[in-house]
């Protein structure tokens, strides 16, 4: 071979693809791998959200260990770990625990650093392959993919490829253990009041699967499909809904989407069960009836010579939060805000005691029924308008 062949070879590999070519190659590439993590890693077996074909599993088996030498047993236990222990200091990657610096540029390292915890392995990882292919190949041998996509990308594009390899190595790293481990439990807007901090980072789940819908997947943890607004979109379950329709995948759980009978007039038992099924959807739908009743009290408040703007500012903010999460401090500053409005007081109190119906407690169904029907009651003879349009909406789930 010459010398001008060996340079040639160097320069373009055996595909002899210009720059732009490469560049959406390997933007094509790395979406493959978000795909096979979002659809097969995280909803298919960390979730159990949906069943895949056996082609479609394994070919998204075959393409992470390529790609990215991931181990499912490993990826599916430390994700199941985190839900399990979410956002406590038995969190692998929380960086409410640990700092969103830590997670977000060492949470790669934070994972492998789970991974080699047995215990996690042995509670969280059921269910998940065990073939003669995982035992012998994917498991054993999680480097040999990594190392054999190297000599791949090297043969097809020359010393770019190595550029390109690069590249792939840290996609994972970067958009799932930093951007979603980490910004995703730090900053970005929430549609539900989850337990944890889970946030969701932007409407349009494109560029890491629809794992950007990070709250709302916090919320409805076991369902196939993440977007839950019509501005929000998965493009995850698009893919999902693909494979579904021509029998490459069966889904098995999504959030459930509330329905309305209109003109309902007394809730019944259907609207009970209704209501406790679809309990985010109702405080999400309250915390906007706290923020119009807030804006008919703004101007009565600002009138008050003691309430400094910066207080107002802070207490809008608690009258958004979950009860339950206040802290002392907090709850004294919302103490004093009602000493100044009591509709605002009652907004909150109506609050925690809807909460009651769907908390695990001694209540009988009839007795909790009762409970919903004197609440909207009572709601509606407050005086407070926020208030009776949401308890008009609320006897009409169905």
């Amino acid at each position: 071979m010459s010398l001008y062949a060996v340079l040639d070879f160097l320069s373009n590999g055996v595909t002899r693809l210009t720059g732009w070519q490469v560049f959406f190659y390997t933007m094509a590439v790395t979406h493959i791998t978000i795909a096979g993590v979002t659809i097969y890693l995280h909803r298919c077996q960390a979730h159990r959200a949906l069943d895949l074909h056996p082609i479609v599993s394994h070919f998204f088996r075959f393409w992470l260990w390529l790609t990215t030498g991931q181990v499912t047993k490993e990826w599916a236990s430390i994700h199941r770990k985190h839900h399990a222990k979410c956002d406590t200091e038995e969190d692998p990657h929380s960086p409410v625990t640990r700092g969103i610096k830590k997670v977000f540029w060492q949470g790669a390292e934070l994972y492998r650093a789970e991974a080699k915890n047995q215990e996690t392995m042995d509670k969280y990882g059921h269910g998940t392959p065990d073939d003669w292919m995982e035992r012998n190949v994917y498991t054993r041998h999680s480097a040999l993919g990594v190392s054999s996509l190297l000599v791949i990308n090297f043969i097809l594009f020359g010393v770019i490829g190595v550029t390109v390899w690069a590249i792939q190595m840290v996609w994972i790293p970067i958009t799932a253990a930093g951007i979603i481990n980490g910004i995703g439990h730090y900053w970005g807007y929430r549609n539900y009041d989850c337990a944890d901090a889970a946030t969701n980072i932007i409407p349009l789940g494109l560029l890491i699967g629809g794992e950007e819908l990070h709250n709302n997947h916090h919320t409805f943890a076991t369902s196939a499909k993440l977007s839950s607004k019509w501005y929000e979109f998965d493009i995850g379950w698009a893919y999902i809904r693909a494979l579904e329709m021509v029998g490459l995948a069966k889904v098995k759980k999504r959030a459930p989407e509330p329905k309305f009978a209109k003109d309902k007039l007394e809730a019944d038992f259907d609207t009970l069960q209704s209501v406790i099924a679809n309990r985010y959807d109702v405080m999400a739908k309250y915390a906007k009836s706290i923020k119009h009743a807030w804006k008919e009290e703004l101007e009565h408040l600002k009138h008050k010579a003691e309430l400094e703007a910066r207080f107002l500012k802070s207490s809008r903010k608690l009258m958004q939060r979950e009860p339950g999460k206040l802290e002392a401090p907090q709850q004294q500053q919302l103490s004093e805000l009602f000493q100044h409005s009591k509709a605002l007081e009652t907004m909150h109190n109506m609050r925690v005691e809807l909460g009651v119906i769907w908390e695990r407690s001694h209540f009988t169904r009839d007795q909790l029924l009762h409970k919903l029907q004197d609440w909207c009651n009572r709601a509606e003879a407050s005086g407070i308008k926020s208030l009776q349009e949401f308890s008009l909406r609320l006897r009409s789930y169905a």
